[in-house]
């Protein structure tokens, strides 16, 4: 079945009426990770679309209207798109306890149990077979990379560690991520590893299935990619490194070379006209900085200082041709399997619009990412560990410079402005989501604003 119809919680909300699955939807929403809009009142609930994938399994995207915080980009959309995939039983499994949703008491759905689906095995093992046998069904189109097989049988397992989304491991050959917060448009996580499988790059998976909605507008739900068992994150490998007291050098050079290796990849297949770093990009950075001022009082003292780096911007040596970059590169978007580094994760910040994410930037926005990342990991362990940070942040940007042709730290204007700009989105989001963390980036704004870098 497919349709378009109200879904509204319960006036327990603060809202206007009653649907018995919106009920209990709006309670449960709130509490997941992948939930962008904890800051924000959930007011309305409003179904886009309802689809049987298979008896028992209902996919969904549902609208949650809330009133409006701005975020690190400018004012906020007046709600966010989910996508939801809901198992329905009689009787729940107490293996699914932890996917509970809830009862339904009226209406059509009337006594039957709901619960997360993409927890169950079963369910997750049908998804697998959709992807498996392309086509449609109803809004839902699924598609595939003809020249890959996909095995049938692969055991399931959902990963824990997700934030924004949600991702399931079949038999340690593959890896479904299925995005949450739904914008029209293609995915840059689907976009770019195929533009980049098209230019022969090794350094990143590419997508073997998807697939995607054309209702109410075309946009991308889900990527399949291979998956790495033996590989092991950066952001683990440089914690582990730290406990250790061991040197991390020698990888983050060779991750510099490998995120040129992306860049030059990217500049090629997906080519953008040059784009010099002018007034639009400052003012840009500095309404970011005014926002999250605004919210985070800690920052206020630092805007002075902050707003001359941004400024810098106009009147800097010119910098790299704009292009498609990561967007969000930092220690945990890259994986280490032997000798070799591999960049995930294209989606980009989930703040930011996805015409922002989909459009051309400095490279160095995804350079000034990784340096703050080796910041952050420097101050995971005490006494903080200032001049490991350093040794890595020279060996990343020699490396990449080794690869690129051109030094990152001989751009010092723009990498100090991009740097900044990084570290207020790190402010405002720890601020909202991890207040125990915000004295990492707090040090940074300090160093940006007083001493310049």
């Amino acid at each position: 079945m497919t349709k378009t119809a109200p879904l509204r919680p319960s006036s327990a909300s603060g809202v206007r009426s009653v649907g018995p699955l919106a009920a209990l939807l709006c309670e449960w929403l709130p509490r997941q990770r992948w939930f962008a809009g904890k800051d924000r009142p959930l007011t309305d609930l409003r179904m886009l679309s309802m689809t049987e994938l298979y008896p028992g399994c209902l996919h969904l995207l549902v609208h949650a209207d809330q009133s409006g915080v701005p975020t690190p980009g400018g004012t906020p959309p007046a709600g966010d798109c989910y996508q939801l995939l809901l198992g329905l039983q009689e009787h729940l499994s107490p293996r699914l306890g932890r996917a509970l949703i809830g009862r339904v008491e009226d209406g059509p759905l009337a006594g039957l149990t709901v619960h997360d689906a993409l927890q169950d095995p079963r369910s997750a093992h049908l998804l697998l077979e959709r992807m498996r046998h392309p086509g449609t069904l109803g809004p839902l189109c699924f598609e595939s990379d003809p020249s890959v097989s996909l095995p049938a049988g692969l055991a399931p397992r959902l990963l824990e560690a997700e934030q924004s989304n949600t991702s399931l491991v079949y038999g340690d050959a593959f890896i479904l991520k299925i995005f949450r917060r739904i914008q029209p448009g293609v995915n840059p996580d689907l976009e770019v590893p195929v533009a980049l499988a098209g230019q022969g790059c090794g350094r990143v998976p590419a997508p073997v299935a998807w697939f995607r909605t054309t209702h109410p507008q075309e946009a991308t739900l889900g990527v399949l990619q291979p998956f790495l068992p033996d590989a092991s994150d950066g952001w683990t490998l440089a914690l582990r490194a730290l406990a250790r007291g061991e040197d991390f050098t020698a990888e983050a050079e060779e991750l510099g070379r490998a995120t040129a290796d992306v860049h030059l990849a990217l500049a090629a297949a997906l080519p953008a006209g040059p784009d010099a770093e002018d007034g639009r990009t400052a003012a840009a950075m500095t309404e970011r900085l005014e926002t999250a001022a605004h919210h985070v009082p800690a920052l206020r003292p630092f805007v002075p200082g902050l707003t001359t780096a941004f400024g810098a911007l106009s009147v800097c040596d010119a910098g790299p041709p704009a292009q498609r970059i990561h967007g969000d590169l930092h220690l945990g978007q890259v994986l280490r399997a032997g000798r070799d580094w591999f960049v995930i994760d294209f989606e980009g910040e989930p703040s930011r619009p996805l015409a922002e994410r989909r459009s051309a930037h400095s490279p160095v926005r995804d350079i000034a990412g990784m340096l703050r990342s080796f910041d952050y990991a420097a101050r995971q362990r005490r006494p903080w560990r200032p001049e490991w940070a350093r040794r890595c942040r020279e060996a990343y940007c020699a490396g990449y410079a080794a690869r690129a042709g051109w030094d990152p730290r001989k751009k010092h204007a723009l990498l100090r402005a991009y740097e900044t700009d990084r570290a207020v989105y790190e402010v405002l989001y720890e601020a909202r989501n991890r207040p125990d963390w915000l004295p990492v980036p707090m040090a940074a704004i300090e160093r940006l604003a007083v001493r310049g870098g």
